[in-house]
């Protein structure tokens, strides 16, 4: 079977286009995006790509036999956004902005954005995640993930309570949602934190799990520390694998699996993998079985295999472009 991935450089603003078929990986083309290229959503359906570039996102259609990527329409006011997710069919793009400190929903119409509609302050809002008509978004800089109904219109409505609280300076960073589970990595504590998904969209801390290499011998973080100078903890990305939840650790360039049980509660770290360095983000298959990880200070996007005990066996590596930090299997 072959899929494609996609990958987001934003050292020289293109998404590369792999092809994964069994155990390999190859490049298959590379198009330019923007300057400052960073995440981006794949509405599957209609086969648009949605990016964030600069201050704006472009809107994109996949040729899935080619892999070339073509502009559709851009929209050059959304301000920088790290994090993007579709709702409601393809019909709502929600985003995030770290730097401006907000989380912001655009009607959609044929891949292209309307004037936005609903916006929560959100001191260095790191993520947004959409799950059926619920919405979070993860706050670094509060300690907490805010909670919300979207709307078809785009609004975003906060559910009672509006927030969930995360530890004090642990810096929320990434959300993985497989309900009734939802699942929270932080940034300056590199913890993986389970919440109970609630009926009504609300989230409740349950248990959690370091998983920042121990061998490495890493530090608590904190707010403006420069982690690899300080050799500090610098979580990144989580996402869900079969019976296993992989959180990516920058500093010592690894990714973690965590084994759940049946009812997706965290139990003990199942394994440790070496990665490209300084791993940002990564992606898992749609079936759970393989995983492609990238780092911001390497060239290669590499293929894994999620074995039964959660150890990642390394089956084929590609070229990718400068900076690589967002994956999506399509």
């Amino acid at each position: 079977m072959n899929t494609l991935v996609l990958v987001a450089n934003a050292g020289d603003g293109t998404i590369s286009t792999l092809r994964q078929a069994d155990a390999s990986l190859e490049e298959v083309t590379i198009s330019q995006v923007g300057d400052g290229c960073n995440a981006f959503v794949v509405d599957h359906a209609r086969d648009l790509v949605y990016a964030a570039v600069g201050d704006g996102v472009v809107t994109l259609r996949l040729d899935r036999n080619s892999g070339a990527l073509t502009e559709v329409s851009r929209r050059g006011d959304t301000g920088p956004l790290v994090s993007l997710d579709l709702a409601h069919d393809g019909m709502v793009l929600a985003g995030a902005s770290y730097h401006d400190g907000h989380a912001t929903a655009w009607p959609v119409a044929d891949g292209s954005l309307s004037d936005p509609v609903g916006r929560a302050e959100h001191a260095n809002a790191h993520c947004v995640v959409v799950v059926g008509r619920f919405a979070y978004v993860a706050s670094l800089g509060e300690d907490l993930v805010a909670q919300f109904v979207i709307g078809t219109d785009a609004a975003l409505t906060p559910l009672d309570p509006a927030t969930t609280a995360a530890p004090e300076g642990s810096g929320p960073r990434h959300i993985a949602v497989t309900s009734p589970n939802a699942y929270l990595v932080t940034e300056f504590s590199a913890e993986a934190i389970r919440l109970d998904v609630a009926g009504d969209g609300t989230l409740t801390p349950a248990e959690s799990v370091r998983f920042d290499d121990p061998a490495a011998g890493l530090a608590h973080s904190r707010f403006g520390a420069d982690p690899r100078a300080e050799h500090l903890r610098w979580g990144a990305d989580v996402h869900v694998a079969g019976d296993f939840l992989l959180c990516s650790e920058r500093t010592g360039s690894t990714i973690t699996s965590i084994s759940l049980d049946q009812q997706g509660r965290l139990r003990e770290v199942a394994a440790v993998t070496a990665v490209p360095t300084q791993p940002r983000g990564f992606g898992v298959s749609h079936d759970g079985s393989l995983v492609v990880a990238v780092g911001e200070r390497s060239s290669d996007a590499v293929l894994f295999r999620v074995e039964t005990d959660g150890k990642l066996t390394e089956l084929d590596r590609a070229q990718v472009g400068a900076k690589a930090r967002w994956v999506r299997f399509v």
